[in-house]
């Protein structure tokens, strides 16, 4: 499925449990910090950061436009945590950036310092999200466009 994105908007896919934020990077620059160190991460204007949460409605969608527009727009760093961090398990979001993203239900949010995988709640495990170009296509066993709600509004 293709989702129109323009730099201005975030698409969210929002299921029974967990939400999806997409928006586009517009090719700006990203630092990521892990524990021991700093990586910057360049981007094309095509590619995007996807963001996800365990939770649906109105607040999280906020939560994650948010999210997505101190990465993007105020320069805040994504901060890896190291593996058995205390803080993993109340993480609200996590966020991946680039050109592919691989959704998976399997893995320790906030610890992947790999940037095409991306934590997720079980209803979008293994679903892929690609940056083309005018936005993103979606890819996933079943028919998306019936199983979640997509909305896509101003950022």
């Amino acid at each position: 499925m293709h989702i129109l994105i323009h730099e201005d908007e975030i698409a969210y896919l929002s299921g029974r449990d967990g939400t999806v934020a997409i928006a586009k990077t517009k090719g700006a620059f990203f630092y990521l910090e892990t524990e021991s160190e700093e990586t910057v991460l360049f981007t094309e204007p095509e590619d995007l950061m996807v963001a996800s949460s365990w939770d649906v409605g109105e607040r999280v969608m906020r939560g994650l436009a948010c999210t997505i527009y101190q990465l993007r727009e105020l320069g805040a760093p994504l901060i890896v945590l190291p593996k058995g961090h205390p803080a993993s398990v109340r993480l609200k979001t996590v966020v991946s950036i680039g050109a592919r993203t691989r959704l998976d239900c399997g893995i320790v949010p906030g610890t992947h310092p790999e940037q095409s995988v991306l934590c997720a709640c079980d209803e979008f495990h293994e679903m892929e999200v690609l940056a083309v170009p005018g936005g993103a296509e979606i890819l996933g066993d079943g028919n998306v466009e019936k199983e979640f709600n997509i909305t896509v509004q101003k950022l």
